[in-house]
């Protein structure tokens, strides 16, 4: 009970810094004890009321059992693939014991027909080169019974231990499996398009440099952010008198200045979002730091600032940015869910380069009116855009502050942001996505195409046999009779909900080969968020108070809390079992009262 509880929190099962009171308990025994307090018919059989070979309360046990805990997550996963096919996701990452860590997460289709991305496993690896990372895969691989033969798919971050050509981890699986087909992360391309803006455009890197600058100087201490929430509830209570806006349910929260991620460059538009919402109390702020900061050079950045915060080009790069980052920052949530398969995101990619020409080529006039409204709003200096732009002296190049605004930025921007789409996304013009359109089951099959279909079953030459490959065109007819007259197929958005349809109405067992090209479509993974996410939770059960943990505690531990689904459905006999297995001779006699592990055990 105890122990499953503290496994799905990611809570400690010891402590360190308990109080007395605790007797430096740590949460297992602390949870173990509030049970038996409030159930007393678990109370007889637990703690001091236990046999003394029998309280299954010391480090040593209660490690042995999330191992057990583990080892059944670990075997449930690999049950649902067996000898079937799965995709493959690695990135690796230090902890804080500054060990570099590499975690494996599989991607397979379940047997319900639905996409899953598990981990199993986080590695401790001595360096990063690529023959190190491959061999700790296989490994891994193998001590789970699968093998990198069963490999359809593979994807990494754009590093070159990852992805080079001859000697990167993708060239060594491929010359062991041909058919494990590499797709460099798209959420990791889209940050990389961002960022590749903002580098080469001068104007929209002076842009980024102050808005750092920013949210350094106005949450630099409390003080500061204090006098920004107050500034800012001053002023929602005289818009609310004035009745210029509106009380209600999720109106009018407190606010405060997000701050940019440096690996994360969406972040950036919660940022300017929040900026956009904040930006007189930002000015009274950096007003105050420029008359009162700490030092000359928090009060000249103060200064810095509030100029650039007066010019139009300020004013119009964040509308500017904030409106492209929406559109890439919804196409980076899109691109991280576990269930979205490359035909999806080849398609969310081209909407976002289509949705961008069309801000290109119509949405000046909108941004200007935009823009202007702005500045009229917190009186900044708005300038006729028919005068000249710069100096007027210089007759060489006079143009106009519309030619400067319209061609030099917003068109500049827009043209730089869609065209790195189009040279990053390489793999959107790849013979693998070229094929795949052939399964889309949108808009009643309309786009069903049985020679694409063939022509991707053909770049999987171990998965099928000379003569599937010969009779796959009559089974796709057929599959197309078959589901002609069942109104359940008319309706459906992508290949995952179509491998689900399949499994639900048992076509995947008359049609056995079209199920399968379906599911190879769905293994080529899109994005490694789900490893990134796992990184995310090595943060919260390897801390600073815990980080002498042993490598084999510290895989155990993550598997079960980054696993909760399969964790839940773990039998607790199972769990039993495989712990008085680990050492029968010892524990023969040593469980003869079940019911004290199965406490122990049981969902809390």
């Amino acid at each position: 009970m105890s122990a499953r509880f503290c496994l799905e929190n990611s809570l400690p099962f010891r402590g360190h810094d308990e109080s007395e009171e605790s007797n430096s308990q740590g949460m297992f025994l602390s949870v173990l004890n509030l049970i038996s307090t409030n159930h007393p018919e678990i109370g007889k059989y637990t703690l001091g009321n236990a046999k003394k070979n029998n309280k299954l309360t010391s480090p040593k046990i209660q490690k042995e059992i999330i191992e057990c805990f583990s080892k059944e997550v670990t075997k449930s996963i690999c049950a649902e693939i067996k000898d079937d096919v799965f995709g493959l996701l690695v990135d690796e990452s230090s902890d804080v014991s500054l060990k570099e860590q590499m975690a494996v997460v599989v991607r397979f289709v379940d047997k319900l027909g639905a996409v899953r991305e598990s981990l199993i496993g986080i590695v401790h690896v001595k360096d990063t080169t690529s023959i190190t990372l491959k061999e700790a895969i296989d490994d891994l691989l193998a001590s789970n019974q699968l093998s990198v033969k069963q490999v359809r798919g593979q994807g990494y971050d754009g590093a070159s231990n990852m992805r080079g050509e001859f000697n990167g981890l993708k060239a060594l699986i491929l010359k062991d499996n041909p058919s494990a087909h590499y797709i460099h992360c798209f959420a990791h391309q889209l940050q990389l398009v961002i960022v590749a803006v903002a580098k080469k455009h001068s104007g929209v890197k002076t842009f980024y440099e102050f808005l750092s600058m920013v949210v350094t100087t106005v949450s630099a201490s409390c003080k500061r952010k204090d006098m920004l929430r107050e500034e800012k509830k001053a002023r929602v209570e005289k818009e609310l008198l004035e009745g210029e806006i509106k009380t209600g349910k999720g109106l009018n929260q407190e606010v405060s200045l997000a701050r940019p991620g440096d690996t994360r460059w969406g972040s950036h538009h919660r940022t300017i979002i929040s900026l956009l919402r904040l930006f007189p109390e930002v000015v009274t702020v950096l007003q105050y730091v420029k008359e009162d900061g700490d030092c000359s050079q928090q009060r000249t950045n103060a200064k810095g600032i509030l100029s650039y915060f007066k010019k139009l080009e300020f004013v119009f790069y964040m509308h500017l940015m904030g409106d492209i980052l929406s559109y890439t920052n919804a196409l980076s949530k899109h691109l991280q869910q576990k269930s979205k398969d490359l035909l999806e995101a080849a398609n969310l990619i081209n909407g976002t380069k289509r949705a961008l020409n069309a801000l290109r080529q119509n949405g000046f006039e909108p941004m200007l009116e935009k823009v202007t409204s702005f500045c009229k709003k917190y009186n900044i200096t708005m300038l006729d855009m028919s005068e000249s732009y710069g100096n007027p002296r210089n007759r060489k190049n006079v143009i106009t502050n519309r030619h400067h605004f319209e061609v030099d930025i917003f068109n500049e921007v827009l043209d730089m942001q869609i065209q790195e789409l189009g040279s990053r996304f390489s793999e959107v013009t790849t013979t693998l996505i070229k094929n795949m359109p052939g399964l889309n089951p949108s808009n009643g099959f309309s786009k069903f195409d049985p020679s694409k279909i063939l022509a991707f079953a053909k770049m999987y030459p171990d998965d099928f046999t000379t003569q599937e490959i010969g009779t796959l065109l009559g089974d796709i007819e057929s599959f197309r009779h078959t589901i002609s007259d069942d109104d359940n197929f008319d309706n459906l958005n992508g290949i995952s909900d179509l491998a689900r349809l399949m499994v639900e109405t048992g076509t995947h067992i008359s049609c056995p080969i079209v199920y399968r090209v379906v599911k190879l479509a769905l293994l080529v993974p899109v994005a490694t968020a789900t490893v990134e996410r796992c990184f995310s939770k090595l943060k919260l059960v390897k801390t600073d108070l815990r980080n002498r943990m042993g490598q084999e505690y510290l895989n155990n531990a993550m598997v079960c809390a980054v696993e909760k689904d399969f964790l839940r459905e773990v039998k607790d006999e199972d769990v039993m079992e495989r712990f008085q297995a680990m050492k029968k001779k010892k524990r023969t006699n040593l469980l003869g009262n079940s019911f004290t592990l199965f406490i122990y055990c049981r969902f809390f």
